[in-house]
């Protein structure tokens, strides 16, 4: 039995329910030396603004046991210069692309979006985890107004909108309402947690902009529990999960709690061959459990 790993987004198939997560796997093919990344659902690339920006100050990145800990704060060289010299390799190789946006106000969010508009990218990632300068730095998808705010903006792109939530709110479900209905199409879940790490030796912040996200195992839990949350909320709403995925059995138990897909993101760094790994767990488990449709195991912890 070779089971049928496809599924969809909402309007954009999947040949695999693994996407890489945006931040971990560059801006284009850097991870085509590991494996074929058209056989990938996904790569879902590093958020990008309408404009170059060089990011937080260094040290970005630190080992936090077996988590990781960054601060790069969203680095890019713009969508423009991405189209031009990140997008055409991907497309040669025949891979599903879906693009990433940030910005620092609704208008800059929107200005990357329009600047999306005709790229061969099925979807747009719509990274809300950003501090909202016109609101005293607040981050936008701490706040449900911010976030419908930031969605309606993106439209511009004219492609389906996957609105990426923090878990570093209470109201997480309150926002991914506000996301749907501002006209976003799927919601993405979950992005890093906030954390730190202190230097004992040095006395200081082992990152240069002090506080940053945490990424690794140990966030599965949550990412679990937040796709579990918005699928008994909002039944039949596409939901891409991420966070902590480290193994086939991680992917299946986020299938279970409600995702229609996943991104694996932290486990590229250890290993680059993570996604293709993950995503041959994924097949292994369906075969030894006798399910030849992905479709049979999306959302059964809620039956």
């Amino acid at each position: 039995m070779t089971p049928n790993l496809a599924t969809a987004v909402g309007s954009v198939a999947l040949r695999s329910p693994i996407l890489t997560a945006s931040g971990t796997s560059g801006y284009g093919d850097e991870l085509a030396a590991y494996g074929d990344l058209s056989a990938l659902g996904a790569v879902v690339v590093k958020s990008l603004a309408a404009f170059a920006w060089e990011g937080n100050a260094a040290p970005r990145v630190a080992a936090a046991g077996s988590h990781m800990l960054n601060s790069v704060g969203l680095a890019g060289p713009g969508v423009a210069a991405w189209r031009e010299l990140h997008l055409p390799g991907l497309i040669a190789r025949g891979v599903t692309v879906v693009g990433s946006i940030w910005g620092r106000t609704v208008e800059e969010f929107g200005e990357a979006a329009e600047l999306f508009a005709g790229a061969d990218v099925a979807a747009l990632e719509v990274n809300v985890s950003c501090p909202n300068l016109d609101d005293r730095s607040r981050i936008f998808a701490h706040s449900a107004a911010a976030t419908a705010a930031v969605v309606g903006a993106a439209r511009g792109a004219g492609r389906p909108l996957w609105v990426k939530l923090s878990p570093n709110t209470p109201d997480l479900v309150d926002v991914a309402e506000a996301a749907l209905g501002a006209g976003a199409d799927a919601l993405v879940l979950v992005n890093t947690v906030l954390g730190m790490a202190v230097d004992v030796e040095r006395r200081q912040a082992v990152l240069g902009n002090t506080v940053g996200g945490v990424s690794g195992p140990g966030i599965l839990p949550i990412a679990l529990r937040a796709v579990f949350e918005c699928r008994a909320a909002f039944t039949t709403t596409p939901i891409v999960g991420v966070g902590g995925i480290a193994t086939g059995a991680d992917a299946v138990a986020m299938l279970m709690a409600g995702a229609n897909a996943v991104e694996v993101g932290t486990a590229s760094f250890a290993d680059p061959r993570a996604p293709w790994r993950i995503q041959s767990g994924v097949e292994e488990w369906m075969r030894a459990h006798g399910v030849r449709d992905l479709a049979e195991i999306v959302g059964v912890v809620h039956e």
